[in-house]
């Protein structure tokens, strides 16, 4: 019999373990399956997705729910203010009137404005702008934390020199010193002023919130210059920005993800915060204008006031934990 032979009868019989039963077959996992596996295990990151999936569902939709549902957010009922509001306070809705399905959250004082088209309003204008500053922030936080991480001597220095001056400016002092220099500019304006507002208020976010991301990134990528694969595309001759693009980017996606699932829940709350502090949108329904125009009435009209903290509350407090979620789920050193 020839070495042919033997291998055709071999290759008809299936492979067996020294026990007698077929090995078992090892199917490789990387390490972005393991960490959405984990994900997915997790119930209290699951609940927190469908939380944060839900309103961020009525902020893109809010056009549509409020036109089938006949309300305006920037215009009383049929009939005017004066016919829905008495001594200030709407007729509709608790705690002075019963709950209506035609006004679910009730009226605003003095203006009988619909709370839930307001609602649905402001936190589709609140997660736009959390949105666009954290890409916006993830993109040069990225971007400087690759350069200086790479680099060395005199660069590495004066982006890190960089780095500590915007660190030590104070968030609130920019705020307050670009808010009524853009409202001066636009005050015979409205339509250019609500423009203008929205694009300072996130470029105040951008401007204070890209340093984190640059250390972060900057430390991680000291360590990966050392490691073969960076000394390998050196010597063939690879271009810089192949290295950082190409080579070091794909290693930091872990911590890029982890950082935006934490930065967005940050920039909600401080759009939030400024639009209270008078620092934000004025003419732009948001969760902060709700709250600023609600706080006056709260003693007497809690209704007004417990619609925009708490819809706060809920979407802040499940981004954070879904942003701890994630990074434990990417962190190959937890046990969680």
């Amino acid at each position: 019999m020839t070495v042919t032979d033997l291998e055709t009868l071999g290759a008809g019989q299936p492979d067996e373990s020294p026990t007698g039963t077929s090995p078992k077959k090892i199917v490789g996992k990387s390490p972005t399956r393991i960490a959405l596996e984990r994900l997915r295990a997790d119930r209290v990151a699951v609940a927190c997705a469908i939380v944060v999936g839900i309103l961020v569902l009525l902020g893109i939709f809010a056009p549509l729910i409020c036109s089938l549902w006949g309300i305006d957010p920037d215009s009383p009922p049929p009939g005017g203010a004066g016919e829905w509001i008495q001594l200030g306070y709407p007729t509709v809705g608790p705690p002075f009137h019963s709950f209506t399905w035609a006004h679910p959250l009730g009226l605003s004082t003095n203006t009988a404005y619909d709370n839930l088209a307001r609602l649905l309003y402001g936190l589709r204008t609140s997660l736009l702008i959390a949105t666009i500053a954290t890409v916006v922030t993830t993109i040069i936080g990225v971007v400087v934390g690759l350069m200086a991480g790479y680099s060395r001597g005199i660069l590495d220095r004066i982006i890190g020199f960089i780095t500590d001056i915007f660190l030590a400016f104070p968030f609130l002092l920019g705020a307050l010193a670009l808010a009524p220099i853009i409202t001066g500019r636009f005050a015979d304006q409205p339509d250019a002023l609500s423009r203008a507002q929205f694009f300072t208020l996130v470029c105040v976010l951008v401007v204070f919130g890209w340093m984190g991301l640059a250390r972060l990134i900057r430390g991680q990528v000291l360590s990966l210059r050392e490691r073969e694969f960076v000394q390998a595309a050196q010597v063939i001759g690879a271009p810089t920005r192949r290295i950082l693009f190409k080579e070091l980017l794909p290693n930091l996606i872990a911590p890029i993800v982890v950082s935006i699932s934490l930065t967005l829940p940050a920039y909600v709350a401080a759009e939030a915060v400024l639009s209270y502090l008078g620092l934000g949108l004025t003419g732009t329904p948001s969760l902060g204008q709700m709250i600023l125009a609600a706080s006056g009435s709260f003693s007497t009209y809690p209704l007004y006031l417990w619609a925009p903290v708490i819809t706060i509350t809920l979407l802040v407090l499940s981004l954070n934990l879904l942003g701890d979620a994630i990074r434990d789920a990417f962190d190959p050193k937890t046990r969680r």
